[in-house]
């Protein structure tokens, strides 16, 4: 059985400006080991190319991101996207990162699409397009 994770007060703040506000559309999460908690990383505006960018490429973290994209009729559609992201070398971290998945989770409840990106290439625009359509 996994243990809680808590969400630092600036990462609780960043995951209601995801909800609330147009100007963010991306968070990022690290997690620490004392105390066990989510800390926030990075808050902001990002697009696609700038997201994948910037996730290290050698640790997990775990990212809300709003993505944006036109359905095949033409219209404007917004998703929210939990994603773990879990590169290869950083395997061995997978279990201490799902309590952390969890919480989010329950912070997020309307968020439906989620995924583990282990490489670059699981983040490619039209794969999530498709997994958010």
């Amino acid at each position: 059985m996994s243990t809680r994770i808590g969400l630092s007060p600036e990462g609780a703040g960043a995951l209601q400006h995801v909800k609330d506000r147009r100007d963010v559309n991306t968070v990022i999460f690290r997690c620490t080991q004392t105390p066990r908690a989510l800390v926030l990383e990075r808050e902001g505006n990002l697009t696609h190319d700038e997201l994948v960018q910037a996730l290290p490429p050698d640790a997990a973290r775990l990212v809300v991101y709003e993505l944006a994209f036109a359905t095949p009729e033409g219209s404007r559609k917004h998703e929210t996207l939990l994603i773990l992201w879990m590169p290869s070398n950083a395997d061995a971290q997978e279990e201490a990162w799902t309590p952390a998945y969890e919480t989010v989770k329950e912070v997020l409840p309307n968020v439906h699409v989620h995924l583990t990106a282990r490489r670059p290439e699981h983040l490619e625009y039209r794969r999530l397009v498709a997994l958010a359509g």
